[in-house]
């Protein structure tokens, strides 16, 4: 099925002003606030908005305090982000990117991992075979999940796949990963854990020992950042820099429950 979501790209890659909005009937929007968390009724199937197609190095991600929040390189020291290599890895292991209308709240403490939300949408490395596109909405279900420590904040990491993918009907929950994808939990922690080495700084380290937690854990957290990024949409938890300028139109899935809320915003389609 063709994807219902278009893209405007603005500067040449590797560039500083190199920016790819999503479009929906060809009005740009924000991946972080318009496109809705959940792609079906029942709950059981989420958007992803990819950053990192599998294997390239370019630190890209979703722009938090521009309007409509368009996907960018990151940046530090003035120069543009990129991953190195860590042998045996080339690149990012999978398509890297992040849960749309879900928030990693900086003010929260969570009480199993004992460090504050990383202030991010929360992260989703996606395992299926295909090599996705910067800008790409796919629809994914929930395996399970990491928590990274990075520089003392929370930094979940949410493993999902492809619905589309030949293995997805396989695949149900972190243990059906090991089962046909050997090797990959322990692959992607080990990346998670040294690929901040070359640049200089330590080994990041894990909650649970390194654990990758099961499908319920993971929907747990799906649902924490979803109910902060509400808050943050609806003012009621300060916005700081972020930008919550949004196109929301009618009403959408906000919030996992069993008599799901929605967000109501101004009916004017041009309103941001």
């Amino acid at each position: 099925m063709a994807s219902q979501y278009g893209l405007r790209k603005v500067g040449a890659p590797h560039t500083l002003d190199h920016r790819v909005y999503i479009e929906k009937d060809g009005v740009p929007i924000s991946p972080f606030h318009d496109i809705p968390l959940f792609a079906n009724p029942e709950q059981t199937i989420l958007n992803m908005v990819v950053e990192i197609p599998r294997w390239t190095n370019a630190k890209l991600e979703i722009s938090k305090d521009e309007l409509l929040n368009p996907i960018k390189q990151d940046i530090k020291k003035g120069k543009l982000r990129f991953v190195r290599n860590c042998f045996p890895h080339k690149g990012y292991l999978w398509n890297y990117g992040a849960f749309p209308q879900t928030w990693e709240d900086p003010n929260v403490v969570h009480p199993e991992t004992k460090a504050k939300g990383d202030n991010d949408p929360l992260d989703v490395c996606e395992i299926g075979e295909l090599v996705g596109y910067v800008g790409q909405v796919k629809q994914v279900k929930v395996l399970g999940v990491m928590a990274l420590l990075d520089e003392e904040e929370t930094d979940w990491k949410v493993i999902v796949i492809d619905v589309n993918d030949p293995l997805a009907p396989k695949l149900n929950d972190v243990e059906d990963v090991e089962r046909h994808l050997p090797g990959l939990l322990r692959a992607t922690n080990e990346w998670f854990r040294i690929y901040k080495i070359p640049d200089g700084k330590p080994e990041n380290q894990f909650a649970f020992t390194g654990e990758c937690k099961n499908k319920t854990y993971a929907m747990d957290v799906v649902r924490e950042c979803n109910e902060a990024w509400e808050k943050l949409i609806t003012g009621k938890t300060a916005p700081g820099n972020i930008s919550t300028s949004h196109t929301l139109r009618g009403r959408q899935f906000s919030r996992v429950n069993n008599s799901p809320t929605f967000i109501t915003s101004s009916t004017d389609p041009t309103r941001i």
